[in-house]
């Protein structure tokens, strides 16, 4: 089964359909850590049948649809609501408070529990700290909820706390990261955009651009999915003949990164390419470019969206922001489990349901800004 993508206003998708496949021609292969992404689906097995008895919804789109449908028939949607009010679905990601991106992430979340009727609870460990993380997904499958959604940044770390849910028979869900171990650890779908395909994309436009010595700002070095993403935009740059290097940052110090990306930029003047991995570190990268005067030499764009990063897009200042549409990552997920619960179906094929990547550009990007302030982009 082909992956599955979904397509909003103001967005340009990356040419990349699947694993492996040709794009523009070329014979385009994922590095071999990440071949397990296309594992068999795993099984559904047992499922919770509420009594309803509803027909099982072929799509996340004609799900979500058919949560307004119901808003038509009170009666219905009533006796929908009270068999759904004893269901819980637990989410645990590494999302930190300091990072806005997770703010929307749990937007969706919120939003498809009060519209299918199910309770859903969010936990995030204070740090990137996989310790934390994995003594909050062991506490989650103790509590025993109905379904789970995690991110797997680390899955080596946390592979014991995803096998021991699917051992207690919850259905489980990634997002975000962590596509190419989820189908062999037991995960029945993972919803998010391909990392290395969406980093490969940035370095094609960079390399398309002209750029010939870029940085990779990466807030978070263990992270696969940030991780895959600087190798994908490594690979592209250097298949174009330019270098490339990473520059690490702590995601919690803006201030630091601001100072070390000026740094990078006063002490190699050969530098004409920047690409962060979030907006936390777009925003000091802008200040670093107006710092520094390096706004004329440097190709500068950034992963995900905030007001702040589409002003500078449409502005000219960000040649492009690569959008993965994270409400998707929250919304879908518990959909999808509901689903599952209620008839024992799961998209995806095994493979990655696709929410990203997407390239805003200057054209694109005002028609998109006033969904981020509503903390849906």
């Amino acid at each position: 089964m082909r992956e599955l993508g979904v397509r909003e206003l103001g967005v340009r998708e990356l040419g990349v359909s699947g694993f492996g496949k040709k794009e523009n021609g070329a014979d385009r292969r994922e590095p071999e850590d990440r071949r397990g992404a296309r594992s068999a689906l795993v099984g559904t097995g047992p499922f919770r049948r509420l009594r309803l008895g509803r027909r099982g919804l072929h799509s996340a789109v004609v799900g979500i649809l058919a949560v307004g449908a119901l808003a038509g028939c009170d009666d219905g949607r009533e006796a929908l609501m009270e068999e759904r009010a004893g269901v819980r679905i637990v989410a645990v990601t590494h999302g930190q408070p300091a990072d806005p991106f997770w703010s929307v992430v749990s937007n969706g979340l919120r939003a498809a529990g009060r519209d299918l009727g199910v309770r859903v609870e969010y936990q995030a460990p204070s740090t990137f700290d996989m310790v934390e993380m994995s003594d909050l997904m062991d506490a989650a499958v103790a509590s025993r909820p109905d379904g789970l959604i995690v991110s797997l940044p680390d899955p080596d770390a946390l592979e014991g706390s995803v096998r021991r849910a699917v051992a207690a028979g919850i259905p489980v869900i990634s997002i975000n990261s962590g596509a190419e171990r989820a189908a062999a650890l037991g995960v029945r779908a993972h919803v998010g955009q391909t990392e290395y395909e969406a980093g490969f994309g940035a370095g094609e436009r960079m390399a398309a651009a002209g750029v010939q010595s870029a940085v990779c700002v990466n807030q978070e070095v263990g992270n696969l999915a940030l991780d895959l993403r600087c190798r994908g935009f490594t690979d592209a740059l250097t298949e174009a003949g330019a270098r490339t290097r990473i520059l690490a940052v702590e995601l919690a110090d803006p201030e630091g990164t601001r100072q070390r990306i000026a740094a990078e930029l006063r002490g190699d003047a050969g530098v004409d390419g920047l690409l962060t991995l979030a907006t936390i570190a777009a925003e000091p990268m802008l200040q670093a470019l107006d710092e520094t005067g390096a706004h004329d030499r440097v190709l500068a764009a950034t992963f995900d969206l905030s007001p702040e990063v589409l002003a500078a897009v449409e502005e000219g200042h960000l040649a492009f922001a690569i959008d993965q549409q994270q409400y998707l990552q929250g919304y879908l997920p518990v959909v999808f489990l509901v689903q599952f619960l209620e008839t024992g179906t799961m998209p995806g094929g095994g493979e990655v349901v696709r929410t990203g990547p997407g390239f805003v550009t200057p054209e694109e990007a005002r028609a998109v800004v006033e969904f981020t302030r509503q903390g849906v982009r």
